[in-house]
């Protein structure tokens, strides 16, 4: 009996192991990835990004806004704090905190007029001295300021302002001269992130309370509309503009939504991590990382322009959506940047990730 019951027991391990392949060939992955996609339970070496360091920010309280880098250093907008940190990123440590902006959210760094630009939710953009971090001036923006991008080939600093259908723009700051220009794109509503064309004229903008995307031609002057269908509260956005390729985080449903800039098309529409804040496209790999306040970093992969699969979802931390990625920029430096809030005890943080091919 001892010999027959082996055999039985010998026999049903091969059953059950065969049926657990069986189902592991035929499971499919989140957002419908293939089964060989990489998911938050992948080996850490088989990651897309892998968590190799934190710098503390003892004194940054509450919630974080936007990141951007120039000349060695990122620049994180300490909302909650009133504040922007600097962080030195080769040394790996906090370096200054610029203190007293009231509602800090975008900032954007130009490396020819060596400046830091800050926009504050209440109605100004602060520039700062890039070496000194001293208050140069600041310009008016009623309603306020939010995000801000820097053209580097014109030297100005684009600024989506304004809180309702009478304000709601995109205004433009010459970044030699610190003044405000005549270049206004009134959009009928408050404006959220946005892309500018670095090889064309067209801006991409956010425009949630009209649920559209506004693309305004910097040299026609005109705006098309593009109308979202079956989602809407788009707030983060990322261009691949080699592909022709907009990326939209909306919150309603929390998805990524993909659009061919050439027609305007939806073409992709994937399941996401909610809360999100931002959206970067990695042009290297043909990636979009997408953190969430949720608590994790979802990675898509682009198979063609118009296919994209969930490659690996990141574990973090409960509202740490707000995030930097800058491309690669040199041997060791091809890094990902999340702001953690403090929480229960511990401090606030930026975590560094190392981006893996």
């Amino acid at each position: 009996m001892k010999k027959v019951s082996s055999i039985c027991v010998a026999l049903a391990m091969l059953i059950t192991l065969a049926a657990i392949a069986g189902a592991q060939k035929n499971s499919i992955a989140p957002n419908g990835a293939p089964p060989n996609a990489q998911t938050a339970a992948a080996p850490e070496r088989d990651k897309p990004l892998v968590l190799t360091e934190a710098i503390p920010l003892e004194n940054a309280k509450g919630r974080f806004d936007h990141f951007a880098t120039g000349r060695g250093r990122l620049f994180v907008s300490a909302l909650g704090s009133n504040a922007v940190e600097v962080i030195n990123i080769s040394g790996r440590i906090l370096e200054h905190t610029i203190s007293g902006i009231p509602d800090p959210q975008g900032v954007a760094f130009s490396p020819e007029t060596n400046k830091l630009f800050v926009a504050s939710g209440e109605g100004k953009v602060y520039i700062y001295d890039g070496k000194t971090f001293e208050l140069i001036t600041s310009i008016d923006f009623p309603g306020g300021a939010d995000n801000l991008r820097y053209d580097a080939a014109n030297n100005r600093v684009y600024v989506a302002c304004g809180d309702d259908e009478q304000t709601g723009a995109i205004a433009t700051i010459d970044a030699t001269t610190n003044q405000r220009l005549d270049e206004v794109y009134k959009l009928g509503g408050e404006p959220e992130s946005f892309q500018l064309e670095k090889s064309g004229p067209n801006i991409y903008v956010n425009v949630p309370p009209l649920k559209q995307i506004a693309v305004i031609n910097r040299a026609t002057k005109a705006i098309t509309r593009w109308n979202l269908k079956g989602v809407e509260e788009n707030f983060s956005m990322a261009l691949d503009e080699a592909d022709h390729r907009l990326f939209v985080g909306v919150h309603v449903p929390p998805r990524l939504a993909v659009f061919d800039t050439a027609s305007g098309r939806m073409v992709a529409v994937l399941r996401s991590v909610q809360d999100m804040d931002d959206l970067y496209f990695d042009s290297d790999r043909k990636r979009v990382y997408m953190p969430g306040g949720e608590g994790f970093i979802d990675v898509f992969q682009m198979t063609d322009p118009d296919h994209y699969h969930l490659l690996s979802k990141i574990p973090t931390a409960l509202g740490a959506r707000t995030a930097g990625y800058f491309g690669k920029a040199g041997k060791g430096f091809d890094r990902f940047y999340l702001a953690v809030p403090a929480r229960g005890g511990q401090p606030a943080e930026v975590r560094i990730y190392t981006v893996q091919d």
